[in-house]
């Protein structure tokens, strides 16, 4: 649901003034959608990503540097890789995509592809819808979308998606294609590795649907949208390219249920104090001040997510909250959620002796001083 024009207008100069006057946003792709999914209940992601503001370059002025991400190297080789597949016109891309997905369809010959150029994000998914509806409108063709713009509604924000590739079949349903430059070999990849490219693709299926929707709304049958997406990637320790299909229900089910909860951006913006601002040219107390007004859910998977890692969980050590330990373990805890509390129960000081977790805790700390007693005598 959009924003009203004039509430959608107000929102976004927040936002901008939230990243500090003349710094441009950052834009929000699949893989931080992905990886803000899978996190919903924080809120300091939330406004960071909402806003555009560079959680790397805050997370370096807060002197908690992050320390993931691609190197250029890596990028080099995926970028050449991804060119190799799409050379001449998509062919290789297209003859996969028929080997794997479309077989009964016949195979891709003289396939469309059409010029998705257009000023800006907000024009390039005007164009990407444009040349979604003409491929529906004409079946029986391949057609294949080169870097398509997608938005999706992000908790009231709108947020444009860039796929590497989106397959148009000749029965008018609609496929995402991954190109990854982490190598199958003897026909698998790494499962990390391929559960990150199935997150990220099905926010790009999430984009998808909504588009389809809309071109179904005119009366004609909305497109369907394939739930299996084409991971291409380097077969062996070739160049060569090989693909899997990989069913990414499970995934786009979640991840539209994690967007569903999260807060939204302009509820978050409207609670923070006057004058905020996550510019990382602050001086180090102000910035520090501003990150910590809006409250944040660390887990240990956000080490390998989200920026501001290794701030949050040094906060979050200090502070001595059992999130730090890990999800399972706060789930198991219930209502005690720092580390003192949970000592103080095991011990016997707090706690409700009812309370299954207090019990427990009280139980293990029995067997402890049993076991440490007898291995003393």
């Amino acid at each position: 649901m959009p924003l009203p024009r004039t509430r959608g207008t107000a929102l976004r100069q927040q936002l901008a003034e939230l990243r500090g006057p003349d710094i441009p946003a950052k834009a929000l792709d699949a893989r931080a959608l992905a990886a803000l999914a899978a996190n919903p209940g924080c809120e300091r992601r939330a406004i960071l990503d909402g806003a555009g503001v560079n959680k790397a370059a805050v997370a370096s002025a807060l002197g908690s540097p992050s320390a993931f991400g691609q190197s250029q190297f890596a990028l080099t080789r995926g970028n050449a890789f991804e060119a190799k597949v799409k050379a001449d016109g998509g062919a290789e891309l297209l003859r996969l995509v028929h080997d794997k997905l479309d077989r009964s369809a016949e195979p891709p010959a003289d396939a469309r592809v059409p010029d998705l150029t257009a000023a800006g994000p907000q024009g390039r998914t005007a164009r990407t819808e444009l040349e979604l509806r003409e491929a529906a409108a004409h079946p029986g063709a391949w057609t294949l979308l080169d870097h398509p713009m997608l938005a999706l509604d992000v908790a009231g924000s709108p947020a444009f998606l860039e796929p590497d590739a989106v397959v148009v079949h000749p029965d008018g349903s609609w496929t995402v294609v991954e190109i990854k430059s982490f190598p199958l070999l003897d026909g698998s990849a790494d499962p990390a590795k391929v559960g990150a490219a199935a997150r990220q693709a099905a926010v790009y299926v999430l984009a998808l649907e909504e588009v389809a929707a809309r071109l179904g709304a005119d009366g004609a049958p909305a497109p369907r949208v394939r739930h299996r997406v084409l991971l291409v990637c380097p077969r062996d320790f070739s160049n060569l390219p090989a693909a899997s299909a990989v069913d990414i229900r499970k995934q786009r089910a979640v991840t539209a249920r994690q967007l569903a909860r999260l807060t939204r951006i302009e509820d978050i913006a409207d609670a923070l104090p006057e004058g905020t601002c996550f510019s990382p040219e602050l001086p180090a107390e102000e910035l520090t001040a501003a990150v910590e007004s809006v409250p944040a859910t660390y887990a240990p998977e956000c080490l390998s997510a989200c920026e501001l890692a290794f701030h949050c969980r040094a906060r979050s050590r200090r502070e001595g909250a059992v999130t730090a330990l890990g999800r399972p373990v706060r789930a198991e805890l219930g209502g005690l959620t720092t580390v003192e509390d949970v000592l103080a129960a095991a011990r016997g000081e707090a706690g409700d002796p009812d309370d299954p977790a207090v019990a427990a805790l009280r139980r293990a700390a029995a067997l402890r001083a049993e076991a440490l007693e007898a291995a003393c005598r």
